[in-house]
C-alpha cells in the first residue's frame, strides 16, 4: 500500500538506470556528426566548382579552338586544381568521420530508448 504525501523510494537499480539516462541524454542532446556532414558537404560543393574552373582552364589551355590561346605556365589550372584536390579530400574526410561518429550515435540513441521503456518514461 502506498503512503500518502510521502513518494516511493525507487530502486538501487533504478537510479543507474535513471543516471546513465541523464548522461546519455546529454551526451545525444548535440549531435556532432550533423556538423561534421554539413561541413563535409559545403566542401565538397565548393570542390566540385573548384574542379569545374580547373576544367574549364584546362580546355582553354589545351584543347580551344580560338585564334588566341593562352600561352605560359598554367599557374591558374595548377592553383584551381590544388584547391579543388584539398577541398574534395577534405570533404571525404569530414563525411567519413561523421558516419562513423553517426554509428555511436545511433548505438547511444537505441540504448537510451531502451533506457525509456525500461524506467517508464515512454507509453
Amino acid at each position: 500500500m502506498k503512503s500518502q504525501g510521502r513518494p516511493e523510494r525507487p530502486a538501487p537499480g533504478a537510479r543507474a538506470l535513471r543516471a546513465e539516462h541523464d548522461r546519455l541524454a546529454e551526451r545525444l542532446a548535440s549531435r556532432r556528426s550533423i556538423d561534421l556532414v554539413r561541413g563535409g558537404a559545403y566542401s565538397g560543393f565548393i570542390g566540385l566548382i573548384g574542379a569545374g574552373l580547373a576544367a574549364k582552364l584546362a580546355f582553354d589551355r589545351w584543347w580551344s579552338q580560338s585564334a588566341r590561346r593562352f600561352t605560359g605556365p598554367p599557374v591558374w589550372f595548377l592553383l584551381a586544381l590544388a584547391a579543388a584536390a584539398v577541398l574534395l579530400t577534405l570533404a571525404v574526410v569530414l563525411l567519413v568521420r561523421a558516419r562513423r561518429l553517426m554509428r555511436g550515435e545511433d548505438a547511444d540513441f537505441a540504448r537510451l530508448r531502451a533506457l525509456r521503456r525500461e524506467l517508464g518514461l515512454d507509453a
